[in-house]
């Protein structure tokens, strides 16, 4: 299946974003093609994105035959296939300090996770730790808890990430978390698994951000980030995010949540994509 897109669109910002957040044995990145296992209705598989130059082709497991169009909608969520960058930038560009930021990185876009519950979980371990420590630890999780996934191609994806159930009922001992962020992963997990919390902007992006922030342990920044990342709402910011503070954008001295929340009024409906910019600037600083 051959997928389309509105230019530009980089490959190069998934392969970096990707290659820093890759989780062994779910995930598998190559220089042109990212492929995972999944779950979906029931069913178990896999696919991959092979991007060439002008083109990106979806190939899916023999499982998941029936879930073609399914996937697709969730592969072109994921690789955010469908936003008008031109548009974006152009909203974006009406204020002078990001204006810089959009010529230097032209039509960014914003990667969104295939499973809200997985995103949920990868949040929740990367509070107050890096990248590459949230990778190792959610990597243990499918080490210990995700099931071998049944038709794995030999150069592909080989285990699933752990069900709701699986990570609920486990004490996860010697995880390599606090105390307390195990009990929250678990009580998310939890709630997940018996229907009392639904992962879904459904009813609204701060409807989920309030049931998030119900459940002890969650805040607003891990609340507003899944909703960034596991659901692609494009005005949703974590607006503490030390990223997003520390940004060369705002000079030496950073800025503070207050100001950065006040200043980021100017950028809705696309905040999120603001963020992303944000971000690439952070990161190309260190």
């Amino acid at each position: 299946m051959h997928l389309d897109y509105f230019e530009p669109w980089s490959w190069q910002q998934f392969q970096r974003h990707f290659a820093l957040r890759r989780l062994a044995g779910v995930e598998r990145l190559t220089a042109d093609s990212y492929s995972r296992s999944f779950r979906l209705d029931g069913c178990t598989g896999w696919f991959r994105l092979t991007a060439a130059s002008s083109s990106l082709t979806l190939d899916v497991s023999p499982s998941a035959k029936d879930l073609e169009s399914r996937l697709a909608a969730r592969v072109r969520r994921m690789f955010d296939l469908d936003s008008d960058p031109a548009a974006i930038a152009h909203h974006l560009a009406q204020d002078p300090l990001l204006h810089t930021l959009l010529q230097r990185y032209p039509g960014l876009r914003l990667p969104v996770a295939f499973d809200p519950f997985e995103q949920a979980v990868r949040t929740i371990i990367g509070q107050q730790v890096t990248v590459k420590a949230a990778v190792t630890i959610a990597g243990r999780l499918v080490e210990r808890l995700g099931e071998s996934l049944s038709d794995a191609p030999v150069d592909g994806p080989l285990r699933l990430f752990p069900t709701p159930q699986a990570i609920a009922d486990d004490p996860l001992p010697g995880i390599g978390m606090p105390g307390k962020r195990v009990d929250t992963l678990r009580r998310l997990a939890s709630a997940v698994a018996d229907g009392t919390l639904e992962l879904t902007t459904a009813d609204g992006i701060e409807t989920l951000i309030d049931r998030l922030c119900a459940l002890p342990g969650i805040g607003r920044w891990t609340a507003e980030y899944i909703a960034l990342r596991a659901f692609g709402e494009p005005d949703a910011f974590p607006t503490a995010d030390l990223g997003l503070l520390k940004s060369p954008l705002w000079g030496a001295e950073g800025i503070s949540a207050r100001e950065l929340q006040k200043r980021a009024e100017l950028w809705r409906p696309w905040r999120a994509y603001a963020a992303v910019y944000l971000w690439q600037s952070y990161a190309d600083e260190d």
